[in-house]
């Protein structure tokens, strides 16, 4: 028997469930997955609804990336996919085992070992030099990717002894992202990557993010409000309201270097 949904749901929501059939059936199972995931914030008396039940699937070698106006719930879903919060109700499954919201040492486990993270302030740890911030990260993983290597590929191998304060914003952001990549996550999280960037420091940020998922064929999913980015993106979601308003895939994805800032 149906759910006793308004009409429009309805049918939004078969075929949510029908397009993630058909790519199953081409892509394989899902890296993560979300199940119609709310989440609502109270304060005092008041309630805030941030997401409003998301379904979305991220799969294997893809670039994703997220628009949406703010408020829309874009860093909120991005929080409750790489395990920093909670959902109010709804199931996120990474390789289809579900995150259990309650145990936060399964959260914490599942942070280290399998997602990496990068956001537009950089978090690196003062007192650390940046080869050190990049080794730091790779600790937590079984399988990391060498720092030296790391450094040499964010064209800053001159850099390694330098501490936070004597790089500039470029420089601190293309560490952030080599320590999110030196533990070898199974999926990169970005969170506004270049919002404090130039045109030309931010371009060479997003070849690096470009190239992860390309070389290392893994997933990723960028949050921006710069829409010319999704140019380079195999699969573009739209945020609105706390809900997806729509995507589109994108079957010829430019190179960083040609989109227009």
């Amino acid at each position: 028997m149906a759910p006793e949904l308004p009409a429009r749901r309805f049918i939004l929501e078969n075929r949510r469930g029908m397009t993630e059939i058909r790519e199953r059936e081409e892509r394989g199972i899902p890296v993560l997955r979300a199940r119609e995931i709310k989440k609502e914030y109270r304060l005092g008396e008041l309630t805030l609804t941030a997401l409003r039940g998301v379904s979305l699937s991220v799969y294997g070698r893809e670039l994703i990336v997220i628009l949406g106006p703010s408020g829309s719930g874009k860093s909120t879903m991005m929080n409750i996919l790489g395990g920093t919060e909670t959902a109010s109700s709804g199931e996120v499954y990474y390789r289809e085992k579900a995150l259990d919201w309650s145990d936060q040492d399964a959260l914490t486990l599942y942070r280290r070992k399998h997602v990496g993270f990068v956001f537009q302030f950089y978090n690196l740890l003062p007192g650390l030099t940046a080869l050190e911030n990049i080794q730091l990260a790779g600790e937590l993983s079984e399988h990391p990717i060498g720092a030296e290597e790391l450094l040499k590929e964010v064209g800053l191998s001159d850099r390694s002894s330098h501490f936070p304060n004597r790089l500039s914003g470029g420089e601190q952001q293309r560490i952030a992202i080599a320590r999110a990549l030196c533990k070898n996550p199974d999926i990169l999280l970005c969170d506004e990557p270049t919002g404090a960037l130039d045109s030309k420091t931010g371009i060479q940020v997003l070849r690096l993010i470009y190239d992860f998922s390309r070389s290392y064929q893994k997933p990723v999913v960028l949050i921006t409000h710069n829409a010319n980015i999704a140019k380079m993106a195999d699969r573009v979601i739209y945020f609105k309201d706390g809900l997806i308003e729509r995507e589109e895939g994108n079957a010829s994805p430019l190179p960083p270097e040609e989109i227009e800032w």
